[in-house]
């Protein structure tokens, strides 16, 4: 079958448009042929899963499955190799005799039809299901990582020896204790773990008298394991050499990265930062998966007028577009979305990071070193005198910084960076006492958006929840619009874990530098005043964007009180 094939079948059933095609096979083009083109489709929302899965079914005459609703034998599973399921993406759910029910997104796929008949020796009957479905249902079947216990009874405890603070380290002998298999296999287990619970972050955390593992899942951190105190130094040692950290350096921080294949061709990259503590060296891992990156702006969670103003001021040729909020609140990937959008041939652009965390052809990105000399401000001096059209700053930490990031964007260039403040309004005053003088806030700033990220209720096991109309009435909600509100929450399941939420949805303020906005930082106004004249412009604080939220019942109201404050 052509990649096109299916595509050519959406649009000739107008499911889809000759332009949602042609941009779906160049994004697969880009991604790669491991990418099937039924993946871009659903991931982008041109067609849902569903109607994909009811498509298929007819255009192929064969039945579809909801594969959350089957449990499948052991020995069913058996007949088809895990390597087979994960290169065709196909799960055995039945055996009739000869015959062997096989679900599989792509029913056109004879090549693997025959491969899986000659392979196994049974003739094969097709159903349908959704790519989504059958990933789950490999990873609940061929679960091929060993459990904590399994990798607990291969190890010999009495060759591992607690070090104290105080004695020397045999290299050696750590190095030794790092290529154990069980240990190998216990820090494979942690990554991959941690992957297909979909974390961000791995925290490992030694104390007085406990060694244990967190996942950052959503926003929010969860315990995973506590492995035997004895494993504390082997582990930390096993990560800092797949960092090419140094291990007989104890006393002071360091910053690595570790790059592992998976299947299906696909990299994953782990930031490493290792900072000695009181009772042995934290590791925290940051998981940075560029598939799962989204830089389609409008699909972030930016509201339509804010969106567009967004989109407006990016677009000028000069000027500041300055992302704030805490650290692991998307600002990084509301940067790259807007260098995605600006990223053409006819411009250069030039980023400054710390670190570099996803790299794109066309954009040319510098490692900030600052042990070095390779300041933000070094780079940013350094990118003047390349001809730059629109420069990207990680972050705004300083005067100098700032200075020259002002003198740039009031020189002819577009400028993008962070800062980390609470709110919009709060990163002019932010930049005033970094010493910036009002009339360059004034006149270099284009807007300034404030975001958080928030947990998304569980499509699955969504349900209304009853909300006291005087509790959203105190949240911000106007006494005419509260008896109107619907709220839901997640009952919990074992799609998201029991924990009612699955996935993250961003909160975002937007505030263009009005003229009000101009006049009030010229005359020298505070935060409060600055955020009363903007939410009197009608600007959302970040409490009335979560609100919009919960009223389109994409999050909870325990959300909304988690991430935002009042606006009192």
């Amino acid at each position: 079958m052509q990649p096109s094939r299916l595509g050519d079948l959406l649009v000739k059933n107008n499911l889809i448009t000759k332009e949602q095609l042609a941009q779906s096979l160049d994004e697969q083009k880009q991604a790669g042929s491991q990418v099937r083109l039924g993946t871009i489709l659903t991931r982008n929302n041109i067609i849902t899963e569903e109607d994909l899965v009811s498509f298929l079914s007819k255009q192929y005459g064969v039945p579809s499955i909801n594969l959350s609703e089957v449990e499948v034998d052991p020995a069913v599973i058996k007949i088809i190799p895990v390597d087979i399921a994960q290169k065709y993406q196909v799960v055995p759910v039945n055996r009739a005799g000869g015959t062997l029910i096989i679900a599989m997104s792509d029913p056109s796929n004879i090549f693997a039809i025959d491969d899986i008949r000659f392979m196994t020796g049974f003739s094969i009957e097709v159903v349908v299901a959704p790519e989504s479905a059958i990933k789950t249902s490999i990873d609940k079947y061929y679960d091929q990582s060993a459990s904590l216990a399994d990798v607990m009874g291969d190890l010999d405890m009495e060759d591992l020896e607690v070090v104290g603070e105080e004695e020397d380290v045999d290299l050696n002998s750590l190095e030794r204790a790092t290529e154990d298999a069980p240990v190998v296999k216990l820090v494979n287990l942690i990554l991959t773990d941690a992957i297909k619970k979909k974390a961000s972050d791995i925290h490992i955390e030694p104390y007085e008298r406990m060694f244990r593992v967190r996942y950052r899942i959503d926003g929010v951190l969860y315990e995973a394991m506590k492995p035997p105190m004895k494993l504390k130094n082997a582990i930390t040692s096993r990560i800092k050499i797949m960092s090419e950290l140094d291990i007989a350096e104890r006393r002071l921080p360091q910053d690595g990265r570790i790059k592992i294949k998976l299947g299906g061709g696909k990299d994953m990259d782990f930031r490493v930062s290792v900072l000695p503590t009181l009772f042995g060296e934290k590791i925290v891992l940051r998981l940075l998966d560029k598939s799962n990156l989204q830089l389609d702006m409008t699909k972030l969670g930016y509201e339509p007028d804010a969106l567009s103003r967004f989109q407006e001021q990016i677009h000028k040729p000069f000027g500041m577009v300055l992302v704030t909020g805490p650290t692991g609140s998307g600002k990084t990937v509301s940067l790259y979305s807007a260098l995605s959008e600006l990223n053409k041939v006819t411009e250069n652009i030039s980023t400054a990071e710390d670190p570099v965390e996803f790299n794109f052809a066309g954009i040319n990105q510098v490692q900030v070193h600052e042990d070095i000399g390779l300041t933000f401000a070094a780079a940013l001096r350094s990118f003047l005198r390349q001809d730059p059209d629109i420069i990207m700053i990680g972050e705004i930490r300083d005067f100098e910084t700032a200075e020259i990031a002002i003198k740039a964007a009031l020189t002819g260039h577009m400028v993008l960076s962070t800062l980390h403040t609470n709110d919009a309004p709060a990163t002019i005053n932010r930049l005033l006492n970094m010493g910036i003088e009002p009339f360059l806030v004034a006149s270099a700033v284009n807007l300034i958006t404030a975001q958080r990220l928030a947990r998304r209720i569980c499509s699955e096991c969504r349900e209304i929840e009853e909300v006291p109309v005087q509790a959203l009435i105190t949240a911000g909600v106007s006494k005419d619009e509260a008896p109107e509100y619907v709220c839901y929450r997640g009952k919990g399941c074992p799609r998201c874990n029991g924990t009612g939420y699955k996935g993250r949805v961003g909160f975002y303020q937007v505030l263009p530098m009005l003229e009000e906005i101009r006049e009030l930082i010229l005359n020298g106004a505070n935060t409060a005043e600055i955020k009363r004249e903007s939410m009197r412009l009608g600007i959302k604080t970040m409490r009335q964007s979560g609100l919009t939220k919960l009223k389109e019942g994409v999050t909870s109201f325990e959300e909304v009180l988690r991430v935002t404050v009042s606006d009192d």
